[in-house]
């Protein structure tokens, strides 16, 4: 468990707190690129506490702003999208995409005034189907990170979703693998798996034993469990990285190519943004497949996006609704939760622990171990950088990033890391791997 300091100190993301400090040094996504059109209305984005706008000018930069006009204070969200700028209507005042006032028009003829104030604005790159903002301290942005889909000449898809809770609490989700197969796969036997398939191992052995390493992006985590005889394993390997980002154990190591962004909007609510080059995406909002039930479709719709700070993808099933569960559904044996499918139970259960979870309460297993070396390395980095200034990790090394996740089936007697050295590298195609082997694992 953590302490009550410790928790509040990783929970927090405000400008001044450790861990808000901590991710402002990084840069940050805040909406997909096709949020954001040219001449577009403002758009309102809360992110890490801070409110903001965005639009994208004439000419299709995009730009992204504080929210009060420097002038009174006024809302710029009321403002015009105008000619390669934005213009407050309260006075007039327009300030061009890089925060400059280019017209003043409520000042005397031969006035100056204008030159001497500015719109704050904050560096933003398009990459991987996402808009980033950089909101740190530094004059110069360091480097975006170097997944490896986000080049120049590649093309990427993008999606997201909004988790009504903690960011931690959503992000640890995806660094737990042993609930998978419980709060997924808790109903199925093992022959409701193809035989040989990572799936059948999974419900085979539902308790993996566990290696962590830190690692100079974050951690790395490897479980495993028999793979139908003794002599061989199935590991499952997933990744954090710093400051908020996860690759799932999901899919085939070596042909999996997907991240997860765990975005905080503010201390009780997160944006997952997820991001894949758009031959290999990975997977696509339940709603999207093909073959599901028309029950989980309808858990997994969005609600219409709004104007509000938080009225950006939300999904249908949620806390008021006690996110569609049905009890019946869950009786009968059919599904182990009566939630709607795999993204909705991953949603009910980090909702359920509330706003922000007390981790003083907590009583951590073996299981946990990831979850542990995760809470370690931010807390370890966050007090470093308000203490001594020491820059985060990864955050000058952006081919640290060049990082893949999955499962494969290795010798007993393999060295987890050295085995799999190559399949966890970016760039470097395996046609020779069968993305099937997974079987929804």
């Amino acid at each position: 468990m953590l302490s009550r300091l410790d928790n509040e100190t990783i929970c927090r993301v405000g400008k001044g707190t450790p861990m808000g400090d901590l991710m402002r040094e990084y840069w940050v996504p805040f909406a997909l690129a096709t949020e954001i059109g040219a001449d577009c209305d403002p758009a309102r984005i809360m992110v890490l506490g801070q409110r903001f706008l965005a639009i994208r000018t004439t000419s299709g930069i995009p730009m992204l702003m504080d929210e009060e006009c420097p002038h009174r204070g006024a809302s710029m969200w009321y403002g015009r999208n105008e000619d390669e700028g934005i213009r407050c209507v309260y006075h007039g005042w327009k300030f061009d995409g890089g925060g400059r006032c280019v017209d003043m028009p409520n000042e005397p003829p031969g006035s100056n005034f204008k030159d001497k104030v500015r719109l704050p604005t904050y560096p933003v790159s398009e990459a991987g189907g996402l808009l980033w903002a950089y909101l740190g301290p530094r004059p110069t942005p360091p480097s975006m990170p170097g997944f490896e889909w986000m080049g120049e000449d590649s093309e990427s898809a993008a999606w997201a979703f909004q988790r009504e809770c903690n960011w931690l609490q959503a992000l640890e989700g995806d660094i737990d693998t042993s609930h998978f197969g419980f709060l997924h796969v808790g109903h199925a036997q093992p022959g409701d798996a193809p035989e040989d398939s990572f799936l059948r191992y999974a419900i085979e052995d539902r308790a993996p034993r566990y290696k962590v390493l830190d690692t100079e992006f974050g951690a790395t985590y490897g479980a495993y469990r028999p793979a139908g005889d003794e002599d061989r394993l199935y590991w499952r390997f997933a990744h954090f990285l710093f400051p908020f980002y996860t690759m799932v154990p999901t899919g085939v190591l070596g042909t999996k190519l997907q991240i997860r962004a765990w975005v905080p909007m503010d201390d009780s609510h997160t944006m997952a943004f997820h991001s894949a080059p758009t031959v290999r995406r990975y997977t696509a909002p339940a709603s999207q497949k093909v073959g599901i039930t028309e029950r989980e479709a309808t858990a997994t719709e969005f609600l219409p996006n709004t104007t509000d700070w938080f009225g950006r993808f939300r999904i249908t099933a949620r806390r008021e609704n006690d996110h569609l569960i049905d009890r019946a559904l869950q009786r009968s044996g059919e599904s182990y939760t009566g939630l709607g499918g795999v993204n909705i139970e991953d949603q009910a259960i980090t909702e359920s622990m509330g706003d922000i979870y007390d981790r003083t309460k907590e009583h951590l297993g073996s299981s946990d171990v990831m979850v542990i070396r995760v809470r370690r390395r931010l807390l370890a980095a966050a007090r470093a950088l308000a203490d001594d200034a020491v820059p985060p990790p990864a955050v000058d090394a952006p081919e640290v990033y060049r990082q893949r996740s999955g499962g494969i089936v290795l010798p007993a007697d393999a060295d987890w890391m050295e085995a799999t050295a190559e399949l966890r590298s970016a760039g470097v195609e395996h046609p020779e791997l069968d993305p099937s082997l997974a079987g929804g694992a």
